[in-house]
């Protein structure tokens, strides 16, 4: 069912060496390659067959659903959309990822678009990473979007990483906060050579005692170019924090701008960025211990990327 380049990319995008255990959704060049569901966990697709409804039962706890896509047929722009329905009172975590191999000169791309809707006290973390690979020079890109919706007291956790080889991506998160909820990002994009990367984020925190903190860290490379947005809309007594750091090498450029706006008097938002080089101290220290310089710099960025 797996083939090795398969099995390589899944390994990569969601740490997965074999079909996993427990609920599962495993998409391989548009279609469904495998598919499992558990007690507590149903997975069905929707009515037009563009993507998929995981529903997790109230008060689930401790169990995962893992839903990867790998890509690997020339000139196939892959499009889902798929829906999470997290019942209250439940604790769980989705661990998604999209992985791309391209071995000639067409195109290879997929955009998934996720909506979260997180019941009363539940919790959910969610895990993405996006990869590509392989010898082709055919363009990869990859355009995630995710919505999330918190009821009272739920929290979401989020894990948003590009790990490399994307030639083009556009990420979209927005967000939408209901009483005493509360919401983490982490997203961490590397680029290189020719690479584009822009994320825009839009989070508003509508209900009172809402809490959001949204950390960024880029690492731009070669002649790469990222650009970071983010907005944070406080509607109600809050707080939220956005901390976005980028380092940029060689030729590489970076536009970072976060913006706050409070509607309400009692809302207390911050956020702090920071653009720069690694430190040649830095270098110099962990080269004094043996290490080259191209170990030190991936020694660093691994570190700040963590």
């Amino acid at each position: 069912m797996l083939n090795a380049l398969d099995k390589g990319l899944l390994k990569v995008v969601a740490g997965l060496e074999e079909i996993p255990k427990g609920a599962y959704n495993i998409r391989k060049n548009g279609k469904l390659l495998a598919r499992a569901t558990s007690a507590n966990i149903d997975i069905e697709s929707n009515a037009d067959g563009t993507g998929i409804i995981v529903t997790i039962a109230p008060g689930t706890v401790d169990e995962s659903v893992h839903i990867p896509v790998i890509l690997s047929q020339a000139g196939l722009h892959d499009v889902v959309y798929n829906t999470f329905v997290i019942g209250a009172g439940s604790d769980v975590t989705i661990i998604a990822g999209c992985g791309i191999h391209c071995g000639g000169s067409a195109p290879e791309g997929h955009e998934g678009i996720h909506e979260f809707r997180v019941g009363k006290g539940a919790k959910v973390k969610y895990v993405e990473k996006h990869y590509a690979e392989g010898p082709g020079s055919g363009k990869r890109t990859l355009n995630p979007t995710t919505k999330v919706f918190l009821a009272e007291k739920a929290r979401a956790e989020m894990e948003l990483t590009q790990i490399g080889g994307v030639d083009d991506a556009n990420r979209l998160n927005e967000a939408t906060l209901g009483p005493a909820s509360m919401l983490l990002i982490t997203e961490r994009v590397m680029t290189d050579g020719e690479q584009r990367a822009v994320s825009r984020n839009e989070i508003v925190l509508q209900g009172a005692n809402s809490r959001s903190n949204m950390v960024s860290r880029s690492v731009i490379r070669g002649n790469s170019r990222q650009n970071f947005y983010a907005t944070m809309v406080a509607r109600a007594k809050c707080f939220g924090h956005i901390e976005c750091d980028a380092i940029i090498m060689d030729s590489g450029a970076n536009e970072t701008i976060p913006a706050l706006k409070a509607e309400h008097p009692d809302a207390e938002l911050s956020h702090e960025a920071s653009i720069g080089k690694i430190a040649g101290e830095q270098l110099m220290k962990l080269m004094s211990l043996g290490l080259t310089y191209e170990e030190a710099v991936n020694r660093i960025i691994q570190g700040f990327l963590r």
